[in-house]
C-alpha cells in the first residue's frame, strides 16, 4: 500500500528530527507500559475473584434462611425437598447456629458454631479438612471441627476436650449463667483469612438441643449454581416462604470481599486508560511537529496529485505504527508475565525474605492471576482506538497545508 509505504518512509529519523523521534519513541513505551500494566492488574483482580469463589464461597453458605421464633423450621424435611426442585439452587443444608465462647485450659476465644449433618456435607469440607479429621468428626456426636487460628491461639489439639459457653436469653432480660457444652475437638477447619478466627463445626442434633430448637434445626442453608445471584434468589425465596423467616446471603457477610475486587478493578481500569490516553497525547505532539517538519514534502506530494484522503491517511497510518508497536509489546509482555505471576512473586518474596499477602490477614497467602482473552481484547481495542482518535487532528493539519505557502 503506497499510503503505509510513505509513512514508514516519514517515520525513519534524521539528525535534525532526535527530538521528534524522542516523543515518538515515548509515546510507544507509554502505552506498552499502560497496556502491560492494565492487562496484569486485571488479570490479578480475575485471580483474587476466582480464589473468593473457590476458597470462600466453595465452604460458606451462599444463602441463609432462618426462623424468626425459637421452635425452628417447621415441616423441614418438606420444605427442604421443595425447594431442591429448584434448578438455581445446588443445595439445600438444615444448619442451627450456636455463638459463645470456646473455653480450653482457662482461655477463652469467641466462636461461631454451625450445627450440620456430617454425611450431607463432607465433599464440600473435604478440601478444608484433612479425611481422618472429618471421619472422627462424623464417628462422633459430641465432635467439633474448629477454625486453624483457633486452635492456634488456644493450643487446641485432636482429642482434646473443650467446652462451649452459650449464652441463655430471657424474656425479662435478667442474666443467667451461660450453658456449658463440652465437646471433644477431632481436627481444624482451614478457610482462610478472618474466618479461621471464627467459625467451626458441630453435628446439628447437639447444636439444635443447646439453642433448645423443637424442630430439627433453626434454619436451610443454600448453596446455588451462581453465586452471584445469591440476593436474587434470596429474597424470592424469603418474600415467598409459608413461615415468618429472616433471609441473609453471602453478600451481606463477605460481600466487602467482592465489594473491594469490583472497586480495585474499576480504580485501576480508569487510572490505567488514562494512562494509554496521555501516551496517545505524545502521538499528537509528535505528529503535529512531524507535519511541520514535512510541509516541503507534503506540498511536493499534493503538486504531483496526491489527494486529501492520502495525505490523511498517511499521517493516521504513521501514527496507528506507533500505537500499535506499544500495543504489541505491552500485549506481549503482559501474555508472558501474567500466567506466571504467582510463581514471580513467589520467587521474589523467597529472594528478599518478605511476604506480600499475610495468609493471617487475607483469605489467600499467595498473589493470585488469570489471564482473560476478554480483558486482553479490550485493552487492544480501546488503545487502538485511542491511537486512531489522536492522530485526527495533525493528520487534518497536514491536508490543510497549501503547497505555494509550504514551497515558497
Amino acid at each position: 500500500m503506497f499510503a503505509l509505504e510513505l509513512a514508514r518512509q516519514f517515520r525513519k529519523t534524521r539528525s535534525q528530527q532526535r527530538f521528534i523521534s524522542f516523543i515518538s519513541m515515548s509515546s510507544t513505551v507509554g502505552i506498552a507500559l499502560g497496556c502491560f500494566v492494565l492487562i496484569l492488574l486485571l488479570s490479578v483482580m480475575n485471580g483474587f475473584e476466582k480464589e473468593l469463589t473457590n476458597r470462600i464461597l466453595s465452604v460458606i453458605p451462599h444463602g441463609e434462611l432462618y426462623s424468626v421464633d425459637k421452635r425452628g423450621i417447621d415441616n423441614l424435611d418438606a420444605q427442604r425437598y421443595r425447594l431442591e426442585q429448584d434448578e438455581r439452587i445446588a443445595r439445600v443444608t438444615p444448619y442451627t447456629k450456636l455463638t459463645g465462647m470456646l473455653q480450653y485450659k482457662g482461655e477463652l476465644k469467641a466462636i461461631e458454631l454451625t450445627g450440620i449433618i456430617a454425611a450431607d456435607n463432607q465433599q464440600y469440607f473435604e478440601d478444608r479438612v484433612s479425611q481422618p479429621q472429618w471421619l472422627s468428626f462424623q464417628a462422633n456426636d459430641k465432635g467439633v471441627l474448629i477454625g486453624q487460628g483457633i486452635a492456634e491461639k488456644l493450643g487446641v489439639q485432636p482429642g482434646d476436650a473443650v467446652q462451649v459457653l452459650v449464652p441463655v436469653a430471657t424474656n425479662d432480660l435478667t442474666f443467667k449463667a451461660p450453658k456449658t457444652i463440652t465437646l471433644t475437638v477431632s481436627g481444624f477447619l482451614s478457610i482462610g483469612g478472618e474466618l479461621d478466627n471464627l467459625v467451626g463445626l458441630m453435628h446439628l442434633d447437639m447444636a439444635s438441643n443447646a439453642a433448645e430448637i423443637t424442630s430439627k434445626a433453626q434454619g436451610m442453608q443454600f448453596t446455588f449454581y451462581n453465586a452471584y445471584s445469591a440476593n436474587e434468589i434470596m429474597r424470592e425465596i424469603g418474600y415467598s416462604y409459608p413461615q415468618a423467616v429472616y433471609m441473609s446471603d453471602w453478600t451481606r457477610t463477605q460481600g466487602h470481599l467482592y465489594n473491594d475486587i469490583q472497586l480495585v478493578r474499576a480504580v485501576v481500569y480508569i487510572a490505567l486508560v488514562l494512562v494509554i490516553g496521555v501516551a496517545c497525547f505524545n502521538i499528537v505532539s509528535s505528529l503535529v511537529m512531524a507535519v511541520r517538519e514535512k510541509q516541503a514534502a507534503i506540498a511536493i506530494l499534493k503538486t504531483m496529485g496526491a489527494t486529501d484522503s492520502l495525505i490523511r491517511t498517511i499521517f493516521i497510518l504513521q501514527g496507528i505504527i506507533n500505537g500499535v508497536v506499544g500495543i504489541t509489546t505491552g500485549v506481549l509482555l503482559a501474555l508472558l508475565v501474567a500466567p506466571n505471576l504467582s510463581a514471580i512473586v513467589l520467587f521474589v518474596e523467597n529472594a528478599l525474605g518478605i511476604e506480600v499477602l499475610s495468609g493471617d490477614i487475607y483469605f489467600i497467602d499467595f498473589l493470585p492471576s488469570e489471564l482473560h482473552w476478554g480483558d486482553v481484547g479490550i485493552t487492544v481495542a480501546l488503545a487502538l482506538t485511542l491511537c486512531v482518535l489522536a492522530t485526527l487532528y495533525p493528520a487534518q493539519k497536514a491536508v490543510k497545508i497549501s503547497p505555494s505557502s509550504a514551497l515558497h
